[in-house]
């Protein structure tokens, strides 16, 4: 991977196409934040206050309006239709080549499950691994993805739900505290439900030693605890 253009500090944001994104979907994203958008992202982007300042895809679905914006404002990267990576992967890996400190990605959401699978799926990507902090937000659902060896804490509101599901095969070394049902040094295999629908009842650190780790939680409310 290319580094020279590193920023410990810096938090990139994806903005994908498909559904519209709501405004509290982005009330977590620092102003600052360095913005993506995968072709008709950027009229999402847009839409709720973020300025894209790179914009990736065939631009099958961007709007005419949009496109003038993109070539006008930021830096544009069009690719024909018979490409084999999705906008959502070139987007991803023009993100990881700049090698922050935190990666949010951002749909509105959308009815198309193979979409949903391969947008996961991007994040399992090697580039991506070098990345701390990752997440993801689609539509009101929200997963930070953990790559072990790795730890983070995460504060959603108490008594929320809080779920773990391995997103590789092995997932081991899995230690989970501030839950109704903790984790100590445990296993999990793909996909498994195993994790699905725990408790939060305090601040919650997770450690991951090898594997993907995929946790969806809620985001703390503003002002709480």
């Amino acid at each position: 991977m290319d580094t020279n253009f590193s920023n410990i500090d810096e938090t990139v944001v994806v903005v994908l196409g498909a559904e519209r994104i709501q405004p509290q979907t982005v009330a977590h994203i620092p102003d600052d934040a360095y913005v993506i958008a995968a072709d008709s992202g950027v009229d999402h982007a847009r839409a709720v206050g973020l300025i894209p300042k790179e914009v990736v895809g065939d631009f099958d679905s961007i709007s005419r309006r949009g496109l003038k914006w993109a070539h006008q404002h930021a830096t544009v990267h069009e690719y024909c239709p018979e490409k084999d990576d999705t906008d959502t992967q070139l987007a991803i890996s023009l993100a990881a080549r700049r090698v922050p400190a935190r990666l949010i990605v951002i749909s509105g959401g959308g009815d198309r499950l193979d979409h949903t699978l391969a947008v996961i799926g991007a994040l399992l990507d090697e580039d991506v691994t070098s990345i701390p902090d990752v997440s993801l937000k689609w539509g009101d659902n929200v997963a930070t993805i953990l790559h072990g060896p790795g730890r983070v804490t995460l504060t959603p509101p108490l008594n929320s739900t809080l779920s773990v599901i391995a997103l590789s095969a092995p997932c081991n070394g899995i230690t989970m505290t501030g839950t109704k049902w903790s984790l100590d040094d445990e296993s999990l295999t793909l996909l498994s439900g195993r994790g699905v629908s725990n408790i939060v009842e305090g601040d919650v650190a997770i450690t991951v030693r090898e594997g993907v780790l995929a946790i969806f939680h809620q985001l703390p409310d503003k002002g709480s605890r």
